[in-house]
Parts: structure tokens; sequence; C-alpha cells
């Protein structure tokens, strides 16, 4: 014990450490719960079909398509107008991570026909989250200030860079539903893969918003592949280092879909009002392969089980997205803190609780802790024209077996404040 009567840090992290076979069985049956929970929601599961007839068809259109990158057609006054509309609003609305998740929303709002158009507001918000995590009351110390912002550059790269290229397509759609008549001609003028062009004039024919969702899905992860993924300084930077890949042993890389759980089943620690969250892991980021699996499930997920899409929209609806995680959490997390943080880090976490008298993790909102990037340009090629088969991944999407993992992400808090505690004791 220190002077003032409480566990020193070697004290209390021995403490936790002894209490980790407790803790494990806890995990297990937390994770147990988290099955029994995926699987009473998804009873009520539906299909999100996509017949082999379908992509047999689209297979064939892109056979015959064009690439993205060949002159343009003629264009009315009215198309010239409308591309440079477009363009601009991209350009307005690609600022930061909250300016993306609202524009994403909105359209979705608009034309709920379009799923990919939520999901990627609810991933976008998990990127804003992230984000804030870097500078929030954990990571910072266990990441340098120069690491932190490595990682900050890459998500902020990766999802401006999705945006530019997807929110033209939903925005020629609208605009095609306004002029009744199809607009996907002029995709070719955002630069957008040839891929997506029988992708969109299918939809507009059948609207089979699984098909298109998967489509997309396809072409953002080819997108940020080449330009992201495998780019040398974010290899370098992030993706190589032993801090990134920690992040699977910790399970900071979740994406989580906060949902008011209907007729509140197995109450949380805390207030019965609490999002519970479903959602997944993914293990390895640089798979490209695995990243379009996880897309599917995660969409599965979110449109797939009832429960969730009508908790998620809610949610959504009801919470506007700041970058903290206090937007769901808000009796873990807060947006301000109440004090300075100090020198030597407190645990606050008892289980799922926050300790009597502990301050809630610090979560900052975004525009508070990182500023608007310029956004850089971007190399011009088309990843479908070296693609071998892009459709192998078109089959119907449904969710894994479990999906709720509300107490999966307080044990993965609970890993990452001792990673914290141990970090202490061992460069003190």
């Amino acid at each position: 014990m220190n002077r003032t009567g409480t566990p020193s840090r070697l004290e209390e992290f021995l403490r936790r450490i002894k209490s980790i076979p407790g803790g494990l069985a806890a995990y297990w049956s937390g994770k147990l719960s988290g099955w029994l929970q995926s699987e009473k929601l998804a009873e009520e599961a539906s299909a999100l079909p996509i017949a082999r007839d379908e992509i047999r068809r689209l297979r064939k259109s892109a056979l015959h398509g064009q690439t993205a990158f060949s002159a343009p057609q003629a264009q009315t006054p009215n198309e010239q107008s409308l591309v440079a509309s477009i363009r601009e609003e991209t350009k307005r609305f690609n600022r930061n991570n909250l300016t993306r998740t609202a524009a994403y929303w909105n359209v979705f709002s608009r034309t709920p026909e379009l799923h990919w158009a939520f999901l990627a507001h609810m991933v976008s918000r998990n990127g804003g989250w992230t984000m804030t995590d870097l500078k929030g009351g954990l990571l910072p110390r266990l990441l340098s200030g120069k690491r932190a912002e490595a990682i900050f550059a890459l998500l902020e790269r990766a999802n401006g860079l999705i945006f530019q290229d997807a929110y033209p397509q939903l925005r020629l759609y609208e605009a095609s539903i306004q002029r009744k008549q199809p607009l996907f001609h002029l995709l070719r003028e955002f630069d957008v893969s040839a891929f997506m062009r029988p992708v969109w004039e299918q939809f507009w024919a059948e609207r089979n918003s699984a098909l298109l969702t998967v489509a997309l899905i396809v072409n953002e992860q080819h997108y940020i592949e080449g330009r992201v993924v495998q780019d040398g300084y974010f290899r370098r930077t992030v993706l190589d280092t032993p801090a990134f890949q920690a992040q699977s042993l910790l399970q900071m890389n979740m994406i989580v879909f906060p949902y008011l759980a209907e007729g509140n089943p197995a109450a949380l620690p805390g207030p019965d009002t609490a999002y519970r969250l479903a959602g997944l892991v993914i293990e390895d980021f640089t798979d490209l392969h695995e990243r379009i699996a996880f897309g599917k499930k995660l969409y599965a997920i979110l449109f797939a089980v009832p429960g969730i899409t009508r908790g998620a929209r809610d949610f959504a609806a009801g919470k506007p997205h700041s970058g903290s995680r206090a937007d769901y959490w808000p009796h873990l997390f807060a947006p301000v803190r109440r004090h300075a943080p100090a020198a030597a880090y407190t645990a606050k976490l008892e289980g799922g609780l926050l300790k009597p008298g502990a301050e809630p993790f610090y979560s900052p909102k975004l525009e508070y802790v990182w500023p608007d990037v310029s956004f850089q340009p971007v190399d011009r090629y088309d990843w479908h024209a070296s693609c071998k088969d892009a459709f192998a991944w078109f089959e119907s999407p449904r969710p894994p077996a479990s999906f709720e993992i509300t107490n999966e992400y307080l044990f993965s808090l609970n890993k990452l404040e001792l990673a914290v505690l141990a970090g202490e004791l061992l460069f003190e």
C-alpha cells in the first residue's frame, strides 16, 4: 500500500494477474451468453439472397463493359452541371470523419434501399471512435504520439478514399431517381472502376440491395488495397509494426453496432438503458479476402437480423456522431476530463463496472483532438483490370453464428487496461 492507503501499481497489477483465472471464467461465461443471445436474435433473421442467375447475368454484362478511364461520353449541359455539383459535394463532405459519417446517413435516410450507405455510416462511426481512442485515456499510455499520428493518417486515408470513390456513386443513383433515367455512364467521370457500371445498371432494373451491397464491399476493399494497405509508407509506419499487430491480441480491432435490446435481455452492468453491442473482430486487416468476408458478415448482422437492424437504426437516428464512445456508453466514457491525467495510471475497472469513485475513461470528441487533413491526389488505375474473378465473392451474405459481443468488448477493455498497467511497471 502507498501512503494514501490505496494499492500501489504493482499491487494492483498482481491482483489483476491473480484474478485472470476468474476473469477467464467470466469471459467464457460472457462468450456463451453472447452465443445464446446471437442465437435468439437470429431466430427472426431474414435472407439477403443473391441468385446464381443474377451473378451469371452480371458477369456477362461485365465482360462487355468498357474501362472506367476511357474517354468520357459526350455530356449534355445538365449532365456537366450534375457532375460538377457531385464533385463539389463530395469534396465538401470528405472534410473529416464527422462529415463523411453524416453524409452516409443522409443518403440512407433518403434512399433506404441503399443498404451499403447505412453499413458505411456505422463502420465510419467506428473509424471515428478508433481515431479518438488514439487520444483517449488508455492508448496514449501505450503508443507514442508519432505512432498515434501514423495510425490516424492510415485511418483517415482509407476512409477518405472509400468516401471519394463511393459517395459519387450513391449520389448518381439518387440523381437517376430524380431524373427517372439511369445516369451510370457518368461513373467514369469520377474514375469509378468499370466493375461498378453493370452492377448499378442491374440494380436499377432489379433493385436487389444485397447484390449491390456485396459489389460495393468488393469494390471499395479493392480500391484501398493498393492505395493504402500495400502502400510502402503505411506498411512501414503502421501495418507491419508490432504495435499494430498487437491489436489482435488485445482485440482492439472490433467493429461494433450499438443497439438498444428490445425487452432488455441479459442486463448490462451499468444503466438498464445502456446499449448492447453487436459486431465482429477482424483478425488481419492486411488480408484483402478477410476484409471482404468481414464486410459481408457485418452487412448480414446489420440487415439480416431484424433486432439489430431496428436497434442500430434507432441508435443512428437518435445519437449524432461525435467520435466519442460516450455516444453509446456514457456510463463508462466521457468526452471531457474532470481532472488532468495523472502521471501514473490508476486502474478504473472492476469487471464491466467502474470502481467506486473512478472517473470515466476519457473519450474525446473528434473535432477537439484531430485536425482536418488535406486530401492528397489518388493514383488513377482500375483494380478490376488485373483482378481474375471479382465475382468469386458474390454469394448470399449470412451472419456469423455469434455476433453479440457486449461482454467480449468489456473483456477487451479490461485487457487493454491490464496492458497499460503492465507497460508502466515495465518502463518505470
